[in-house]
C-alpha cells in the first residue's frame, strides 16, 4: 500500500474573478501601445469599444484623427477641452464638433509672419472628412511692422523705398478651405477681440490682398452654402469684388454682410448678384446704403427668383428706396421676408406697400419698426391688408402709426398666422417616416 499526502495551500483572497482574461490583457496592452501600433480596424467591433475606452485623450491627432470613429472617445475629448459642448450645432457629432473647433482655434490664434502655416496644412489630411462649418469671430494681423528698407520679399508692393510699409494682411484662407471637400458655411470677422488696452484701428483692418484671397477662395469653394462677412469694415470696392466671384455660385444660398460700410455702388453689384445666383438671404443691416442703392436691389428682387429673405435694417435709403423695393415686389413672388426697419421711411412707402399687400401672394413678414410712416402710412397698409390672407408678422414697433389702426392691423395679422397654424395641423408637410 502507498499514502498519498495532499497539501492545499489556500488564499482566502484568490479568486477567479481577480485573473484577467487573455483577452483582456491583449486589449490592455494594445491601448498602452496605441501611439506606436494602432491596430483598431484588426478588432472585434466589441473588443474596438473597450479599447476606446482605456484611450488617453491626449493621443497625437495624428494617431487617432482617422483611426478612431467613436463617439464616445471624441465627447471625451471634448467634455475636456471646452466648458460648453452642444452638439446640436455640430450635426450630433462629437467628432466634428472636436475638429471644427480645433481648427477654428487654431485659425483663431494664427499670427501671419509669427506662427509657422504648416501647423495649419498639417491640419488637413486629419480634419477633411469631418469639417462642415468654420465660425472665426476673431481674425489676427501680424505682430509687428514690417519695413521697405529692411529688404524682406514682401516689398514689391511699394515703390517708395524711404515710406514704411505696414503689412496688416492676414492668413490666406484659400489653401485651407478649398482643401474641405465637406465645408458648407464659413462665418468671417477680421478683427481681434479683447483687445483691450492694444486697441489700434490696425487691427480691424480688411485689406485689398485679404478681399482678393478671400473671394478666390469662395468661388472655388463649390459646397459653401453660408457665407457671413460681418463687422470687417468692408467697403464697396471690397463687396464689388466679392460680388463679380460669387455670381453663379453653384451652391451659395445665405450671405451675410451686416455691421460693413456698405454703400451704393456696393449696393449695385449685389443687386446683380441676386439676379445672378440662386441666393436665398442677403443680409444687409447696419449699412450705409441709400436710395441708389436700395433701387439697383429691387431690381435685382424684380428679375430675381430665388430670394426668400432680404434684410436693409439700420440703412438710409428712405422713401425713395422704399417705394422702389416696393413696386418690385409687385412682381416678386419669390421674397417672404422683408426688414426696413430704421431707414427714415414715411407714407409714401407705406402708400406703395398698400398695392403691395393687395396684391401681393408670397410676403409672410414685414418689419417697418423705428420709421415715420404716421397716421396716413398705417391707414394706408391698413388698406392694403383688407383681403391679404398670407402676412402673418408686420413689426410696426415705433412706427408713428396710431394706436387703433395698429390694433386693427394686429388683429388681420393675427387671424392670418391663426389661419396657418390651424392648416398646418390639418395638412402636416413632414412625411411620415
Amino acid at each position: 500500500s502507498f499514502y498519498t499526502r495532499r497539501c492545499i495551500t489556500e488564499d482566502l483572497s484568490w479568486s477567479l474573478v481577480t485573473v484577467p482574461h487573455l483577452t483582456d490583457l491583449c486589449l490592455q496592452h494594445i491601448a498602452h501601445n496605441f501611439e506606436k501600433n494602432p491596430i483598431l480596424n484588426y478588432l472585434l467591433p466589441e473588443h474596438q469599444k473597450k479599447v476606446v475606452d482605456r484611450l488617453s485623450t491626449s493621443l497625437p491627432l495624428t494617431v487617432t484623427a482617422n483611426t478612431v470613429s467613436h463617439e464616445e472617445y471624441w465627447k471625451r475629448c471634448c467634455m475636456e477641452r471646452w466648458q460648453v459642448c452642444d452638439i446640436t450645432n455640430y450635426g450630433d457629432s462629437w467628432k466634428r464638433m472636436f475638429f471644427e473647433r480645433h481648427l477654428e482655434n487654431v485659425l483663431k490664434f494664427f499670427i501671419p509672419n509669427t506662427t509657422d502655416p504648416q501647423q495649419i496644412l498639417e491640419l488637413i489630411p486629419l480634419c477633411k472628412g469631418y469639417v462642415r462649418k468654420l465660425e472665426l469671430n476673431q481674425f489676427l494681423p501680424p505682430l509687428q511692422v514690417e519695413q521697405k528698407e529692411e529688404g524682406n520679399d514682401l516689398s514689391d508692393t511699394e515703390d517708395d523705398a524711404e515710406i514704411p510699409v505696414v503689412y496688416t494682411h492676414h492668413y490666406d484662407l484659400k489653401d485651407l478651405i478649398t482643401a474641405l471637400p465637406h465645408l458648407e458655411e464659413l462665418h468671417l470677422v477680421y478683427g481681434v477681440k479683447s483687445c483691450g488696452m492694444n486697441f489700434e484701428w490696425s487691427l480691424f483692418n480688411f485689406t485689398e490682398l485679404d478681399c482678393s484671397n478671400l473671394a478666390a477662395a469662395v468661388k472655388i469653394c463649390r459646397n459653401l452654402k453660408v457665407f457671413k462677412l460681418t463687422q470687417s469694415k468692408v467697403d464697396d470696392d471690397k463687396i464689388k469684388l466679392l460680388a463679380r466671384n460669387l455670381q453663379h455660385h453653384p451652391c451659395l444660398l445665405e450671405l451675410d454682410l451686416s455691421h460693413n460700410l456698405i454703400r451704393d455702388h456696393g449696393a449695385q453689384a449685389l443687386g446683380k448678384l441676386i439676379s445672378h445666383s440662386r441666393l436665398e438671404t442677403l443680409n444687409l443691416c447696419n449699412n450705409q446704403i441709400c436710395h441708389l442703392g436700395a433701387q439697383a436691389l429691387a431690381q435685382g428682387l424684380a428679375e430675381s427668383s430665388t430670394l426668400t429673405s432680404l434684410n436693409l435694417r439700420l440703412n438710409f435709403v428712405e422713401d425713395k428706396g422704399g417705394e422702389a423695393i416696393g413696386r418690385a415686389l409687385l412682381t416678386n413672388t419669390s421674397l417672404k421676408c422683408l426688414h426696413l426697419g430704421s431707414n427714415n421711411l414715411s407714407e409714401p412707402t407705406a402708400a406703395v406697400f398698400s398695392q403691395v399687400l393687395a396684391q401681393n401672394t408670397t410676403l409672410t413678414s414685414i418689419n417697418f419698426s423705428c420709421n415715420h410712416l404716421g397716421l396716413d402710412g398705417g391707414k394706408q397698409l391698413l388698406k392694403g391688408l383688407a383681403n391679404n390672407k398670407t402676412l402673418t408678422e408686420l413689426d410696426l414697433r415705433h412706427a408713428e402709426v396710431e394706436q387703433e389702426t395698429d390694433f386693427r392691423i394686429h388683429e388681420i395679422v393675427w387671424a392670418n398666422r391663426e389661419a396657418v397654424r390651424l392648416g398646418s395641423l390639418q395638412h402636416p408637410t413632414t412625411e411620415p417616416l
